[in-house]
Parts: structure tokens; C-alpha cells; sequence
């Protein structure tokens, strides 16, 4: 198997976890602490710094949010030394930790927050200013990427989102997090073993005949590892949480809670709260597997009965909160074109597949939405059994999903006919029904969702982009259109 171009199952859940009394101490003081000091930080600060610029504010955002990626090496040894020492000595140890972890992101907030200061204060020549400005960028954004690496965990997927948030962040942050990518932790054999005792009561060759020691992938929340099960010596992927997430899921959302509130009350206009709401939201979702194997299975049964739908979504066998046995199911990335090419697979004919499988789950009866639906969690294959498609796409990692109601979806439908149709009108009235926009937020929507000037899109959307166009959205970029619409994302928070 070529690891380079061969896609596998991907990775990610864990249970809800109730820290212990000492823990819970920890995360409140370290909390307290924390906004006391900043907050009479951010009185000093907005003394000085009438209305400062969201660049500024980004730092201090991208700054506290890096507080994450939590190092095996770390968890297993704690694993090994708390099961050879008292339990007062193991949450001494948890409490250290999680004091470094939390000092690592106050140490790069308040660092970040000054560099933006004293460089934004500059009011001398402009082609100076903007070199000092994209500096300042690249060394809050090491400084950043030091911190993700240096604590893990959960954020490490904040830190992969923020990479492709081109749209919002300068360019020397978002280019500076592109390692964090193909960054992901492994998590130890003895961790693993560990965590299957725990959970099941068993060790891994109780319920495998082989188990490969090392991961064939790995992702922030998770790793796959290839086994074979017992009696039927079925391969199998088995998804494994890192068990070092059970540790720190509560502090590290607390501490990202607390980043995004300090950068609202800096930046009242530039509300990005809602980042930090929808981690809370979907990672209780996402660190359950056993909800996982559920979705899987409904989902498989849904497209089961669609004719000459190509989908294939791995059988699971079974499924426990931090881990999951799936039938193993390989393919390649759909980008991959040499591959595509030479299996003569028509790159028009995957196009079509893959918007019929996500439009059935959008517009569908009775389908839920997979709501994680990147390159790594979908594969082409080649099959030659099939009477219209010579191919297979193969569907992965069914933590996030959502249930979209009846009503909404039929709303979204006749918004994007009227987007077809060009009928402005009808485009507004279902814009307000689906999203709550009004008028004066309409032209800013429109172009939002279909990347196009407000202008064209009332005309026809379906004409090619002009230079001039080009020119207008990027010029609207920099005239106030940005900071629109990052309150436009705030306000979907107070939507049902």
C-alpha cells in the first residue's frame, strides 16, 4: 500500500469527562486568575488604544486560542508513573501541567497583545508601517505556532482550521499554521493498550488476533491502526482516541472560551465567539464514537436503497465512546488525478457522485448532514462491478453530523433557486427565512455565499468573473466588508 496516495479511515471523539475535585479547583483558579490579570491589562490598554485594528485583534486571538496539542510522551509517562505512585502524587503531576499549559497561553496572549500594541502605534512612513505590520505578523504567529505545539490536544484542530481561514487572518498566520496540517501526534502503543483495558475490560488481544503497533494514520482527535479480529480474521481499522484528551478537554476549552472573550471585549465589532461555541458544540459529538458507528450505520442504510448511487461507508462492527472497529476500506484521495487517470475514472462523472450524496443529505427526507466532509475523510476507489460508475467513493469519519429540519431544507432550496434564477427578490425573502438577514445585511450575503459581487449576482451568476469584479471584491475586502462579515458569522449564534 503506497501511504503517500492511499487514503484511510480518519480520526477523532472521546466521552464527556467529569474532572476530579482537585482538577476542578485548578481550572477555576487558573480561570480567575487569568481574567483578573487580563482584564486589568485590557483597562490599562484601552486607556491608550482608541479603536485599534482586528490585525491586532487576531493576534491576540490566535495567541491565547494556541493553547493545545497535547504530547504523548508526556501522557504516557504520567500513565506509567501514576500507576506506580499515589493518587495525590498523579494529581500533583495533572496540576503542574495543567498550570504550564495555561501559562504557555497567557504568556503568548499578553506577548502578542503588546507586539501589536507598539507596532500599531507607529504613524511614520507607510511602506515602513506595513513592513513593520507583516513582521509583527510572522513573529506572533511563530510565537503561536510554538505554543499549539508545545501543549495539543483538542486545538490542534483550531490551529488546522484558523490555516485555511485565508479570508480572515493575514497571510503570515495562516501559511505559518499549514504545518499543523500533517503535524499530528501518535499516541503510544502502552497508551492505547491502557485505554482498551479501561474501556473494556479487556486487553487489544482479546479482541484481535493482530494488531499493528504503529498507526497507518493519525489525526488531532484520533488514530487508525489495522488489526485482525478474532475467529473471523476480518481486517479491520480500529479508530482509537488519544487518551491524553481525557485530561485536558475541559481545560483546553475553558482556556479557548476565555481567548475569544478577551478578544470581544477588545474588539467588540469583531465578535469571533462563535468559533468557540460551535468547538463546544460539535466536540462532545465528535469524541463519541459510539455515536459515530450510529451515524455510520444510518447513513449506509439511507443510500443503500438509492439506485446507482456509488457511495460506500465502512461497516462497523463495534463501537465503544473512544474507540471503533470499522470494516477496512481503502482508496485514494479524489485529487489524486494520476490515479483518477489511469483507472479511467472520469473526473466530471466523481464531481456529479459527490453532489448528489451531499445533496441528498442536504435536501433529502430523513438524512442527516455529515458535516466534516474534507479531503481526508473522502476516497475514490475503482470498481469495475458497477453498470453506470466505474468507481466507488468511500465516505469517512461520522462523528459530526447534523439533522437539518424539513422546513429549512425546502427555505435553502428556493434560495438557491433564486440565486439561479437571478429573482432578487425571492433571494431576499428566503435569505431572511433561512438565515435571519435583513436588507441592509443582503448585498454583503449574497456575495458571501456565492463569491461573486452583490451586482452580478442579481444579474445572472452563472457569467464568468470579470477583472473588474476581481478588483471590487478585493477592494471590499479592505473597505469594511471583512469586518461585516465576521458580525454576519457572530449573529448565526442567536439563530434557532
Amino acid at each position: 500500500m503506497n501511504a503517500s496516495r492511499t487514503v484511510i479511515p480518519k480520526i477523532h471523539k472521546t466521552p464527556r469527562i467529569c474532572l476530579h475535585s482537585n482538577e476542578h479547583l485548578l481550572v477555576l483558579g487558573s480561570r480567575l486568575s487569568s481574567a483578573a490579570y487580563t482584564a486589568e491589562t485590557a483597562r490599562r490598554i484601552r486607556k491608550r488604544l482608541s479603536k485599534q485594528r482586528f490585525l491586532w485583534a487576531v493576534g491576540t486571538f490566535v495567541g491565547g486560542g494556541a493553547i493545545t496539542f497535547h504530547d504523548d510522551v508526556q501522557h504516557s509517562n504520567l500513565l506509567f508513573h501514576s500507576a506506580h505512585a499515589g493518587v495525590g502524587e498523579a494529581n500533583l503531576e495533572l496540576a503542574i501541567f495543567a498550570v504550564q499549559r495555561s501559562s504557555r497561553v497567557l504568556q503568548a496572549l499578553l506577548k502578542n497583545m503588546y507586539d501589536y500594541r507598539a507596532t500599531l502605534q507607529y504613524e511614520g512612513d507607510e511602506s515602513l508601517r506595513q513592513a513593520n505590520l507583516k513582521a509583527c505578523h510572522q513573529r506572533c504567529a511563530d510565537r503561536t505556532l510554538r505554543v499549539l505545539e508545545e501543549n495539543g490536544s483538542i486545538f490542534i484542530k483550531l490551529g488546522q482550521h484558523l490555516s485555511s481561514m485565508n479570508y480572515l487572518l493575514p497571510l503570515e498566520w495562516t501559511q505559518t499554521f499549514i504545518p499543523l496540517q500533517d503535524k499530528c501526534p501518535e499516541s503510544s502503543y502502552e497508551a492505547i493498550e491502557a485505554m482498551f483495558i479501561t474501556d473494556t475490560g479487556q486487553p487489544i488481544s482479546s479482541h484481535f488476533d493482530d494488531f499493528d503497533r504503529e498507526p497507518i494514520g493519525a489525526a488531532s482527535l484520533a488514530q487508525v491502526h489495522l488489526a485482525t479480529m478474532k475467529h473471523t480474521g476480518l481486517k479491520v481499522a480500529v479508530k482509537v482516541q488519544h487518551p491524553a484528551l481525557q485530561e485536558w478537554v475541559p481545560l483546553d476549552l475553558a482556556l479557548t472560551r476565555f481567548t475569544f472573550a478577551v478578544l470581544k471585549y477588545f474588539f467588540p465589532a469583531y465578535d469571533l465567539e462563535w468559533l468557540s461555541n460551535e468547538m463546544e458544540q460539535s466536540l462532545p459529538q465528535e469524541l463519541d464514537f459510539a455515536l459515530e458507528g450510529s451515524n455510520a450505520r444510518l447513513t449506509k442504510r439511507h443510500f443503500s436503497v438509492i439506485k446507482d448511487c456509488p457511495l460506500v461507508v465502512p461497516d462497523v462492527l463495534w463501537g465503544r465512546k473512544r474507540i471503533l472497529v470499522m470494516d477496512y476500506v481503502a482508496g485514494h484521495r479524489i485529487d489524486d488525478l494520476t490515479y483518477l487517470d489511469s483507472n479511467r475514472i472520469d473526473r466530471d462523472e466523481v464531481s456529479a457522485a459527490l453532489a448528489r450524496i451531499f445533496n441528498e443529505m442536504i435536501f433529502g427526507d430523513n438524512c442527516a448532514l455529515h458535516c466534516d466532509p474534507h479531503g481526508g475523510n473522502i476516497a475514490v476507489r475503482y470498481n469495475g462491478l458497477r453498470r453506470r460508475h466505474n468507481f466507488d467513493i468511500i465516505l469517512y469519519d461520522h462523528g459530526l453530523y447534523r439533522e437539518i429540519p424539513r422546513e429549512l431544507k425546502i427555505d435553502y432550496a428556493k434560495l438557491w433557486l433564486a440565486v439561479i434564477d437571478a429573482d432578487e427578490q425571492s433571494m431576499r425573502k428566503y435569505a431572511h427565512r433561512v438565515a435571519g438577514i435583513v436588507d441592509e445585511q443582503f448585498p454583503l450575503f449574497a456575495s458571501a455565499i456565492t463569491g461573486r459581487d452583490y451586482r452580478i449576482v442579481s444579474r445572472s451568476v452563472v457569467s464568468g468573473r470579470s477583472k473588474e469584479e476581481k478588483e471590487v471584491i478585493s477592494g471590499a475586502m479592505g473597505e469594511g466588508m471583512l469586518q461585516q462579515l465576521v458580525q454576519l458569522l457572530g449573529q448565526g449564534e442567536s439563530l434557532p
